[in-house]
């Protein structure tokens, strides 16, 4: 049964979340767009304020017409409890889980800003990158071959199957933005190098490759949709904090999805922004990622697993982290789901032109920011694609 407003502060008492003598206030936040989210806020100031979130068995936006298995809430319930495992200070706190309703309770992040919103109203980075980069190393890492014993590992696999938001990836990720879709949509300048991208061969090699590691490498637990609109930033006690929320589409999956997704979106907020310090961050994920990967190495399930083995494992990691931003930039301008940050441009264009143009030279040819891990190669290759336009 789904909640209203009205029935939520009784659905907590309920629940055992709220004293049964406290009053206070619900609201519904969110964008609707997946899920119904609401905040309930005690008179009490020493009660802490709690948010709800149902999945309904369709998709908010999209109403009964498009269905969608509630099972999202669990499966979002159960990855937050992983994350939290493995990286505690990136992740909200799950106060109860209700498998009946599928729905959750959490803390209260309404304090936080999303960072996509952040960036675009001239926030710096600092240090999110590499709080994102040490939670997604920490917890793919602790799910690894590396890092989880082998029964563990096929347990959290056949709990973590999640068949129709997969889906909902290949088609909006790794399918409908590369060929005349219905629900895609693009700057009316950018129609004739969105016709060049569909018809390279080298692009539709690449994008098979990525849906087949998507079908089939099953690396470690990923959250499944890491962009900047699933980071929480803000400041608590005078101290930056940093949450990743939304992981409904978590999987056990390739490594670099996540990375991809993410690293895609902080270019994004830099071609908008033309601010160089957003590209250095990317460097910030990757190392940060890749420490967490090295402090849990010592401790590693399977001795037998080398450094040679560490070595080639993060260069692949960095190969799909490319494949998959490629992927996202050129869904953020030629899809269905495009990014504010570019739409809220007054000619949202030419920034779009250079986004496309990137995931467009990724996809062809990625050794284009060199064989080895290197950040940094990427960051001059987005500078240097602003630089050529002006």
């Amino acid at each position: 049964m789904l909640l209203e407003p009205a029935e939520v502060w009784a659905y907590l008492i309920e629940r055992g979340l709220i004293p049964a003598t406290a009053s206070g206030a619900v609201r519904e936040v969110g964008d609707g767009n997946m899920n119904r989210v609401f905040v309930a806020v005690p008179d009490d100031p020493d009660i802490p304020s709690v948010a709800v979130k149902q999945a309904p068995p369709w998709i908010q936006k999209l109403g009964p017409s498009a269905p969608m298995s509630p099972e999202r809430a669990l499966i979002e319930a159960r990855a937050l409890r992983t994350f939290a495992e493995y990286a505690p200070k990136q992740t909200p706190t799950i106060l109860d889980v209700d498998e009946t309703r599928f729905a959750f309770t959490m803390e209260d992040l309404s304090d936080l800003t999303v960072l996509r919103t952040a960036l675009n109203e001239g926030a710096e980075l600092g240090r999110t990158s590499a709080e994102v980069g040490e939670l997604v190393g920490r917890v793919t890492f602790a799910t690894s071959v590396a890092g989880a014993d082998p029964r563990a590992r096929a347990a959290l696999i056949t709990q973590s199957v999640n068949p129709l938001l997969a889906e909902v990836t290949l088609q909006y990720l790794l399918g409908d933005p590369f060929v005349e879709a219905e629900h895609n949509h693009h700057h009316p300048s950018l129609a004739g190098a969105v016709e060049k991208l569909r018809r390279d061969p080298a692009v539709r090699t690449e994008l098979a490759t990525l849906r087949a590691a998507f079908n089939s490498n099953a690396q470690a637990l990923v959250h499944g949709d890491l962009h900047s609109g699933s980071v929480m930033v803000g400041v608590r006690d005078g101290e930056p904090v940093v949450r990743v929320i939304d992981p409904e589409f978590a999987m056990v999956g390739p490594i670099g999805l996540d990375l991809g997704l993410y690293v895609a979106n902080v270019v994004i907020a830099a071609v908008r922004s033309r601010n160089t310090a957003h590209l250095a961050s990317i460097a910030d994920c990757w190392e940060a990622f890749c420490a967490a990967w090295r402090e849990g190495w010592p401790d590693r399930v399977d001795p037998l697993l080398d450094d040679g083995w560490l070595v080639r494992e993060l260069r692949e990691v960095w190969r799909d982290t490319l494949g998959f931003a490629a992927v996202e930039m050129v869904r953020r301008v030629a899809g269905y789901s495009h990014a504010s940050d570019l739409e809220t441009l007054p000619d949202p264009g030419p920034a779009s032109a250079i986004v496309l143009g990137l995931g467009h030279k990724l996809l062809a040819d990625r050794e284009i920011c060199g064989s080895r891990p290197d950040p940094r190669a990427l960051a001059h290759l987005v500078g240097t694609s602003w630089e050529a336009q002006q």
